[in-house]
C-alpha cells in the first residue's frame, strides 16, 4: 500500500465547504453570522437589520448593484424569490470569508508512507538557515493567482473612478461608496483617518487619504484571497495498491 496523490484535487466547493467548517475559527465565524441573522430575522426593525451585510463583506456588498433583494415588489413570488436569492448570496460570502480564516489557520499535511517511520529532520547547516519572510514573499498571494487578481482590477477600477469623481467632476456624489464597499470592512479605517481633513483648510487631501487607504485595505483583502486560492488547489493524498 502507498500513498499517491490524485490527480485531480477535492472539487472546489468540498475543498471551500471543508475550510469554512474544518476549525474553531471558521466556525465561529459562522456562528456570528448566523446569530447576526436570526437577530435581522427576529427583530427587523431594530439596527440589526444590516448586521449580515457587514458581517458578511466585502463579497455581500456586491449585491447591492443587483436590481433585486430584500425589499423587491412584484407580488409574493418574486419577493420569497428575491429574498430567497439575497440569503443565498449572504451564506455563500459567508461560507468564502469562512474559508479565508480556515485557509489562514489550516496546516499542510505532508503524506508519509504507510508502514513506515516519519523520517528524521535535516538540520539545515548555518547558511542553510532560512530567513524572515521578505515583504514580497508576503505579499506574493495578492498577485500569483486569477482570483486575488480580478479582485485588484475591481478595486482599481473603483479607486480610479472615485478619483476622477472627486478631482475632475463637478459633483463627485457617492463615489467613494464603491471602493468603500469593495475593501471593507478594513476600509472603515481608510474612511476615518480621511475624514478630518475633509473638514479642514487641507480639504484636498481627504480623497488621496481615502484611496491609499483602500488601496493597502484591498492589498490586505488580496492576500487572503490569494491564500484561500492556494488552500483551493492542495491536493489531497490517496491510498492506492
Amino acid at each position: 500500500m502507498t500513498d499517491a496523490p490524485r490527480s485531480h484535487g477535492l472539487a472546489h466547493p468540498r475543498r471551500l465547504l471543508a475550510l469554512a467548517t474544518g476549525n474553531w475559527p471558521a466556525r465561529g465565524y459562522l456562528a456570528v453570522v448566523a446569530a447576526g441573522a436570526a437577530a435581522t430575522f427576529l427583530f427587523p426593525e431594530s439596527g440589526f437589520a444590516t448586521d449580515p451585510l457587514l458581517l458578511t463583506a466585502p463579497l455581500s456588498f456586491l449585491g447591492v448593484v443587483l436590481p433585486f433583494g430584500p425589499g423587491t415588489e412584484g407580488g409574493g413570488a418574486v419577493e420569497v424569490l428575491a429574498v430567497g436569492f439575497w440569503a443565498g448570496w449572504l451564506l455563500l460570502c459567508a461560507l468564502v470569508n469562512a474559508a479565508v480564516l480556515g485557509a489562514l489557520v489550516a496546516k499542510s499535511t505532508a503524506a508519509r508512507p504507510s508502514g513506515g517511520h516519519a523520517p528524521l529532520p535535516r538540520v539545515p547547516a548555518p547558511a542553510e538557515r532560512p530567513r524572515p519572510r521578505s515583504v514580497q514573499a508576503l505579499l506574493a498571494p495578492a498577485v500569483d493567482n486569477w482570483l486575488a487578481r480580478a479582485y485588484l482590477v475591481v478595486v482599481a477600477a473603483a479607486v480610479g473612478f472615485f478619483l476622477i469623481a472627486a478631482y475632475v467632476l463637478p459633483d463627485p456624489g457617492f463615489a467613494g461608496i464603491w471602493p468603500l464597499m469593495a475593501t471593507a470592512p478594513i476600509s472603515m479605517l481608510a474612511l476615518l483617518l480621511s475624514t478630518p481633513a475633509e473638514y479642514s483648510s487641507l480639504s484636498w487631501l481627504s480623497p488621496l487619504v481615502f484611496a491609499t487607504g483602500t488601496a493597502l485595505a484591498a492589498l490586505f483583502n488580496a492576500v487572503l484571497l490569494g491564500r484561500l486560492a492556494h488552500r483551493l488547489r492542495v491536493r489531497e493524498p490517496r491510498t492506492a495498491v
